[in-house]
């Protein structure tokens, strides 16, 4: 079930990629990064050969260099993810050719554009996935120029707006520079949002029933602070929590049942590593492509 719901995630992250790409993207010649961006720009070279096979065939040769020089840290979800954005754009291709763009508004279209195919690679890259392409160039430039990935990206999809200014001038050149800038900004934004969790301070005088309803019902870890008030310098003792927005609504509704006075405060945190939660070196790893 699990598996069959990261598969979905993945399907529809791509989808969602390839709408922003082939519908606000591909009819103003943005070449706003990436590997959908290089493609847009090639096939202005060579016309003959639609957008998605072009990204295909790029796709295949930075997956066979992947493996070469960085290994077998490629997982099969991101082979699959870049195959599917490849394969949705041709489609497109074939249902919809010739798309116009959808205003007359070049910033609007690259805006919404952006928006949804950063939402789509959110989807994907929090289900551990990636979407290939860049990705790799930047994962190539690290092995061997001690690049960070951040860096590495940047320098792929400039390279990729330099192509575009090459096909299309110097004005779209501009627009697909602004475009990465925020792009970028925007799936920081979205996989911070994917991975934020709520971080509990509960203070109660039945720390012990609220504690045994966290491990037993929302099955997540607690620790058990002892503490001191500081007005009424009388024992107290502080549940600590990290848990999912869904399960601070469930928790904070028994505490109130279980203890009406209770005091409760939270902070949000965009990402946990440990046990029950993601592991840096897993997404690392996965990330790579």
């Amino acid at each position: 079930m699990k598996n069959a719901k990261t598969n979905l995630i993945i399907v529809l992250g791509s989808l969602l990629c390839s709408v922003g790409v082939y519908f606000f993207m591909i009819p103003d010649n943005l070449t706003v990064g990436g590997l959908a961006g290089f493609a847009i720009g090639l096939n202005h070279f060579i016309p003959q050969i639609p957008t998605g096979i072009i990204m295909f065939l790029c796709n295949i040769i930075l997956f066979i260099l992947g493996f070469l020089i960085l290994g077998k840290a490629f997982g099969a979800k991101s082979v699959v993810s870049s195959l599917l954005i490849s394969g949705f754009i041709y489609l497109f291709e074939l249902v919809y050719p010739d798309f116009k763009p959808m205003t007359g508004e070049v910033l609007l279209n690259m805006l919404v554009g952006i928006l949804i195919s950063a939402a789509g690679v959110a989807m994907v890259i929090n289900q551990n996935a990636s979407t290939g392409g860049t990705d790799i160039v930047a994962m190539i430039l690290k092995k061997f120029f001690n690049l960070d990935i951040g860096k590495g990206l940047y320098i792929a999809d400039f390279i990729t707006v330099v192509v575009g200014g090459m096909a299309f001038g110097k004005e779209i050149f501009m627009y697909s520079f602004f475009g990465i800038l925020i792009n970028s900004f925007v799936v920081d934004k979205a996989i911070a949002g994917f991975n934020t969790k709520v971080n509990m301070f509960i203070t109660s005088t039945h720390p012990f029933e609220i504690n045994d309803y966290i491990i037993k019902e929302i099955n997540r870890g607690s620790t058990i602070y002892n503490a001191l008030g500081g007005y009424s310098l009388e024992d107290r003792h502080i549940i600590n929590t990290i848990v999912s927005r869904g399960q601070y609504i469930r928790i904070k509704n028994k505490v109130k049942e279980i203890d009406p006075k209770a005091f409760i405060s939270i902070s949000y945190v965009s990402e946990v590593l440990g046990e029950g939660f993601t592991y840096e070196l897993e997404r690392e790893e996965d990330h790579a492509i």
